[in-house]
């Protein structure tokens, strides 16, 4: 247990770090809409979706329904069942109560940092896995909480917040081993994410484009095996 957790903190951090820069932000919004530090932990820590509490503080602030906010985030969201899908194989023997406490804690960031072990030396447990997903959402919470404290006295420019969410990302791809179907698969994504905001799809844009990138990897990948020659029987 030492060992994983030791291995499972290692491989953290920067999420861990990263959160910290976006979280306390994200609770500074939190304390905009009327929401304490202990209610703003607790919310990180059970709906526990930066994008989605992002979200929400935005569309309460500008006084949005409650449909609306609840149709808003759900959308936004539904790009857990891609990494579902992709993490499936690798917790299949795990414990069922393992299996769900993973699945209830993993976000975009820590799917990244979970997939690219996995797929290394086989040696990453669910067990290391999980511990990742719990200390992120604990560094995420907790910043959430220091965010909803101090409140208004942060004056941190939208602009900042924006691109702190997004060097993470950048961070997670830079450190990916890359091939040809990884490269494909991030052309088509990006690609598609932005003729998709062009043409005005909002917040679809990101699903939509994730899927495109997928369907890009699969013919890649199919191609790609297709042209490989075969071992003789």
């Amino acid at each position: 247990m030492r060992e994983d957790l030791a291995l499972a903190l290692r491989a953290a951090l920067p999420v861990m770090l990263g959160y910290v820069t976006i979280g306390v932000p994200c609770g500074v919004m939190a304390a905009e809409v009327g929401l304490g530090p202990l209610v703003a932990f607790l919310l990180s820590a059970t709906f526990y979706s930066g994008a989605g509490q992002f979200m929400m503080a935005s569309l309460a602030l500008a006084g949005t329904p409650v449909l609306s906010m609840v149709a808003s985030v759900a959308l936004v969201s539904t790009r857990q069942i891609l990494y579902s899908a992709a993490l499936s194989p690798y917790l299949a023997r795990a414990p069922r109560p393992l299996a769900t406490l993973f699945a209830a804690t993993v976000t975009d960031e820590s799917f990244g940092v979970n997939l690219a072990r996995f797929a290394g030396d086989g040696t990453w447990t669910p067990e290391r896995a999980t511990l990742v997903n719990l200390c992120s959402m604990f560094s995420w919470a907790l910043a959430n909480a220091l965010g909803a404290a101090v409140g208004p006295a942060l004056a941190i420019p939208t602009a900042v917040m924006s691109f702190a969410m997004t060097s993470i990302f950048v961070c997670l791809l830079v450190t990916q081993s890359w091939s040809l179907v990884t490269a494909v698969v991030v052309a088509v994504s990006a690609a598609s994410v932005v003729l998709l905001k062009a043409l005005g799809l909002g917040s679809l844009s990101v699903l939509l484009g994730a899927l495109a990138g997928v369907a890009a990897g699969l013919v890649a990948g199919g191609v790609r095996r297709e042209g490989e020659p075969r071992e003789r029987a």
